[in-house]
């Protein structure tokens, strides 16, 4: 079976590639950036944009999860990111700006 993807745009033009994932997935211990997301008529909306140094450790009981759910988080979309701390924090505040997710504390 085929993996879904989706492509992210972030403010800056850049765009990244993401695998789609259930909710309930299990996930190794690597570090990565994610999106909690739904469908929505014209295609994904993000509702949290994250990354962290261990998926593994950080999405199964994130903070933020419940806010992600109740406003109708089905997937999360993730990726491997091994370029470093700062790489990620840079993609996680580029996709933000673009895409103010409801359960994010919204970068300026």
């Amino acid at each position: 079976m085929t993996q879904l993807k989706a492509r992210w745009n972030g403010k800056s033009g850049k765009s990244y590639d993401y695998s789609v994932l259930n909710i309930d997935t299990g996930w190794k211990d690597l570090p990565g950036n994610y999106i909690f997301a739904k469908k929505g008529t014209s295609g994904w909306m993000a509702i949290y944009i994250g990354q962290t140094d261990s998926l593994k450790d950080r999405l199964p009981s994130h903070e933020k999860r419940i806010c992600a759910v109740r406003n109708g988080a089905t997937h999360i979309h993730a990726h491997v990111n091994q370029n470093g701390e700062r790489a990620r924090k840079n993609e996680e505040a580029d996709l933000i700006k673009h895409h103010q997710p409801t359960c994010n504390d919204l970068l300026k």
